[in-house]
């Protein structure tokens, strides 16, 4: 997955449109690179990484079946995260 620009510092939109690739490692070289410098230095990027790679974990540890309800809410979360980006704040109670 490449970044339409090609200038060395990518966009928050670019970080988020490759942010799950990224973190399941299917992103190129060059755009992981830029990914990751882009995280180090954008707070709410980085935050917004930080909280999918925590979903990631807390389903992985889980045993079994994900129960329906937790798993449309987080579907939903990150529909939102990746609609609205960082602002998009909490899933909904």
């Amino acid at each position: 997955m490449r970044f339409r620009r090609r200038s060395d510092e990518a966009s928050c939109r670019e970080v988020s449109r490759v942010l799950q690739a990224y973190l399941d490692g299917q992103v190129d070289e060059l755009s992981a690179r830029r990914v990751t410098r882009h995280l180090d230095a954008c707070r709410r990027c980085g935050l917004e990484a930080e909280v999918y790679v925590r979903i990631k974990e807390a389903v992985g540890r889980m045993d079994g079946d994900v129960p329906s309800l937790p798993l449309a809410r987080l579907r939903d979360f990150a529909r939102r995260l990746a609609e609205e980006g960082p602002q998009a704040s909490e899933p909904p109670a």
